[in-house]
């Protein structure tokens, strides 16, 4: 789906920057320096690509005041000078993606199961084959794609979206406006057994999950249920695909992990931490 394109002018009032040019200009997206046309904005975060600015065909390029001067008159469209460059473009592409994203229909699939015991805003978003069980709370504009499994007494948030076959286990607690993919599992039990002469006992893993406030969680990736205590991700923690979280883990604000990381039960992990795919946490 397209758009019929916004101005240069609205960009700037709405993200900021100090513009070169025709504030008219239209564009309709954000695109690559290689790839970007007439239509389009494009972004120079790396300086190393400057040969590669100069040369796009972009209507408008977004980049550093280092950059402008050194770029002079090599690049003849307009210009969005920013302190960050990359993280202009990431919320210039967030607002284009909102532009022409289709909005999904409202209510309940005939096809979902939906206990009567559940309570679930009517501006929510409930595909086919979902099963949402008894207690479970589903937020104002929340959407739960198709094959989705919502477990007893699970609250979802506000905005926050779950992509095809995601499954929430009982009594999890996901935040607002946070963006699950599929295959993610969320409140699984801990691997917790004790060992008896050789044999293993499980121990009942009875504590939750909460999640809080604009969390993304990647595709097929796993945070387990506490064993007594909860397991806890903190708001804004972004996690890539494929990661595996423990059983009573503390993830604290805004840590990010790329695919792969794998942490095991009972760490603690701070605020604003990275790691690198497939690092691991014992």
């Amino acid at each position: 789906m397209t758009h019929t394109g916004t101005r240069l002018g609205e960009l700037v009032d709405r993200f900021g920057g100090q513009l070169i040019g025709d504030p008219d200009t239209l564009v309709i997206g954000i695109a690559p320096l290689s790839d970007a046309d007439e239509r389009h904005a494009t972004f120079l975060s790396n300086s190393k690509l400057r040969a590669q600015a100069e040369s796009t065909r972009a209507a408008v390029l977004i980049l550093t005041e280092a950059d402008h001067l050194q770029l002079a008159a090599g690049f003849s469209g307009a210009r969005i000078i920013s302190a960050q460059p990359y993280v202009y473009f990431a919320r210039a592409a967030q607002y284009f993606a909102a532009l022409a994203a289709i909005a999904p229909p409202l209510g309940i699939h005939p096809s979902a199961c939906v206990s009567p015991h559940a309570l679930v805003a009517a501006s929510a978003s409930i595909a086919a084959q979902v099963v949402i069980e008894a207690e479970a709370v589903i937020g104002e504009n929340v959407v739960i794609g198709a094959g989705s499994v919502i477990g007893r007494g699970v609250s979802i948030d506000a905005d926050t979206e779950l992509h095809a076959n995601v499954t929430i286990y009982d009594y999890c607690v996901i935040g607002k406006r946070c963006n699950i993919h599929s295959g993610a599992v969320i409140g699984a039990d801990g691997f917790g057994f004790a060992n008896d002469a050789g044999k293993w006992i499980k121990i009942p893993q009875t504590g939750r999950v909460l999640i809080g406030d604009d969390v993304d969680i990647g595709a097929n990736t796993s945070i387990d249920r506490g064993a007594l205590a909860d397991t806890i991700i903190e708001e804004g923690v972004k996690l890539d695909n494929q990661i595996q979280i423990g059983h009573n883990c503390q993830i604290g604000a805004h840590t990010a992990m790329a695919g792969c990381v794998g942490v095991a039960g009972s760490a603690k992990i701070g605020k604003h931490c990275t790691f690198g795919g497939a690092a691991m946490v014992l």
